[in-house]
C-alpha cells in the first residue's frame, strides 16, 4: 500500500483533492487523499470507496472505469458520492 500511497502522491504533485477520499483495501489496509496529502494511516473521511488492492491497482492504472466498478461490484462507495465524483476529474 506504501508503493501505491506513493505513486498517487507523485501523480497529485501540484494538485489539491477538495474533501477528503479514502480507498478501503480492507486487511492490505487505507489510502487517503485529503488535501494534497496522501496517507496510509487509518481516519474518517468524506467517503470511502471499498475496493481490493488489486482493483485499485487496475483503477489507478486506468484498467478499471469506476463506473464499472461500482456497477460489477467490485467497487463500493460510501458517503459524500460528490467528493468521490471529485475523483474521476483526477483520474
Amino acid at each position: 500500500m506504501q508503493d501505491m500511497a506513493k505513486g498517487i502522491s507523485r501523480g497529485l504533485e501540484g494538485k489539491s483533492f477538495e474533501g477528503s477520499l479514502k480507498f478501503d483495501c480492507g486487511s492490505d489496509g487505507v489510502i487517503i487523499l485529503k488535501g494534497e496529502a496522501v496517507l496510509t494511516q487509518d481516519q474518517d473521511t468524506d467517503c470511502t470507496l471499498k475496493i481490493s488492492k488489486e482493483n485499485l491497482g487496475k483503477l489507478l492504472r486506468g484498467k478499471l472505469n469506476a463506473m464499472t466498478g461500482v456497477m460489477t461490484g467490485k467497487l463500493k462507495v460510501s458517503g459524500n458520492m460528490t467528493v468521490a465524483m471529485r475523483l474521476a476529474k483526477l483520474l
